[in-house]
């Protein structure tokens, strides 16, 4: 677990991340690989010395019939050594050395300090941008045929943005669910006039896992200057409020909207005071720089291993292990509150992001007392399945209990949109539906009669 938080320096001390003390060991892997590629080296040495006793000492017979063919091949030899051991020595994505272009071996035998190795590695998400507010502006009025408002209701323009791994999931149930937090999201969206997109790519392979969002959302950013508002939310997450929406006008001079407690942040530094899992970012300069601000921590390898020995030492409760996305930004926040925190809305009011243990066993106490259309803890806004991971080989949680409580939520959310053509589940955790409303001759009138806050009929 990781060590108690530490007291912020003020003024000038918030304006650079301090950095641990602690070192890196080359690991084993790669004093194998040396010891090999010396090997390679041998092997090499012989080939020349056969080369140079044939023309010193004029041994016909070690050439053969046709010395010029022989003496072609063991050039050719000595290429393909050659060639194998360059070839060994480039980055494996493995090497917590990638990408750093060590000069020589007694560079690489040495140590670093995070800052050390961030200065090598110099990782950046793309090119420095500062004019981007004035750029979007620009565009804008050029465009008016993309504005960054939706016509019909005059509210900012809205992406959400999610996204899972190029390849199958490794637990067979894993696509499925994948599909079923898909289209609750498309649900919501459908219903609120929200666009979204869904990303499998990998934009940039140094900055994997966790990470995966930052590159994707600049580049969101930067692609679509229509869009006021970039609202990341992970693939494990669901609606569960299909009626409440965004109170947006709470955030007129605010640009990162995130889910935390600023007690846990500002008094204990804890490593769980936000989550990273639903945010909402404005389109704007202030977020590139946050953002350009946030990913140095993330590059795999050493660059990521002495950055999370950073965040375990000054985040309260965080186990020791490489640097990931939300301990990476509390720490940011936390460190640099004055460059920072005026712009951020850490909000509570509502559950942007609700940790599911906590709520999927109430959902019926829910439908008895309560309605959509609340957010909070009467009716949560979004269920969180963090530390499931329905996609992976292994989680958290037992597996069962992550799909059945995967289905509860699912099915939960579902009924607020079948009630709609008349239908709901026969309970929470079956698939199959039933009718909750006769048929009429007169859809139209019922469909304007219709509330999507009002109580759900099981």
């Amino acid at each position: 677990m990781g060590h108690e938080g530490i007291g912020f320096k003020s003024g000038s001390a918030r304006s650079s991340l301090p950095t641990t003390a602690s070192r890196s060991r080359i690991p084993r892997g790669r004093q194998i690989q040396k010891t090999v590629n010396n090997v390679k080296i041998t092997v090499l040495c012989g080939f020349v010395t056969l080369l140079v006793l044939r023309g010193t000492i004029g041994v016909g017979n070690l050439a053969g019939p046709s010395p010029g063919s022989d003496d072609q091949r063991v050039v050719e030899d000595i290429d393909r050594i050659l060639r194998e051991i360059r070839s060994d020595s480039e980055p494996d994505s493995w090497d917590p050395y990638q990408f750093m272009n060590l000069p020589s071996n007694s560079t690489a035998n040495r140590n670093f300090t995070f800052e050390e190795a961030s200065e090598l590695v110099n990782y950046k998400l793309g090119p420095k941008i500062s004019d981007w507010d004035e750029q979007r502006k620009i565009w804008l009025s050029q465009n008016p045929n993309f504005p960054n408002s939706v016509s019909s209701t005059g509210k900012p323009r809205i992406l959400l943005v999610t996204g899972s791994a190029p390849n199958p999931c490794d637990n067979p149930m894993g696509d499925h669910y994948l599909l079923k937090t898909t289209k609750n999201k498309i649900d919501y969206c459908r219903l609120h006039g929200i666009e979204i997109a869904y990303n499998m790519a990998h934009l940039d392979r140094e900055l994997a896992g966790y990470w995966a969002k930052l590159p994707l959302i600049r580049r969101l950013m930067l692609s679509h200057p229509e869009i006021e508002w970039i609202w990341w939310m992970d693939s494990d997450a669901l609606f569960t409020d299909m009626a409440f929406e965004l109170p947006l006008e709470k955030y007129q001079n605010h640009n990162l909207i995130i889910h935390g407690y600023p007690d846990l942040l500002f008094e204990q530094h804890s490593w769980i005071a936000l989550n990273t899992g639903s945010f909402l970012f404005r389109n704007c300069q202030w977020s590139l720089d946050l953002l350009d601000s946030w990913a140095p921590m993330g590059p795999k390898g050493i660059v990521r291993d002495l950055a999370g020995q950073i965040l375990t030492q000054n985040l309260k409760g965080r186990p020791a292990f490489e640097a990931d996305d939300q301990s990476a930004l509390i720490y940011l926040l936390t460190s640099q509150q004055d460059k920072w925190m005026n712009q951020v809305y850490v909000e509570n009011s509502y559950y942007l992001h609700g940790f599911w243990a906590g709520l999927v066993d109430k959902y019926e106490e829910m439908i008895d007392k309560y309605h959509p259309g609340l957010g909070d803890e009467r009716w949560p806004f979004v269920t969180h399945f963090v530390g499931c991971k329905p996609c992976g080989s292994y989680g958290d949680y037992p597996v069962e209990r992550c799909l059945s409580s995967m289905e509860r939520a699912f099915n939960f959310a579902d009924n607020q949109i079948l009630r709609i053509y008349g239908f709901g589940h026969k309970g929470l955790l079956s698939p199959k539906i039933k009718r909750v409303r006769s048929q009429t001759d007169d859809p139209l009138k019922e469909k304007e009669n219709l509330n999507m806050e009002a109580r759900i009929v099981t």
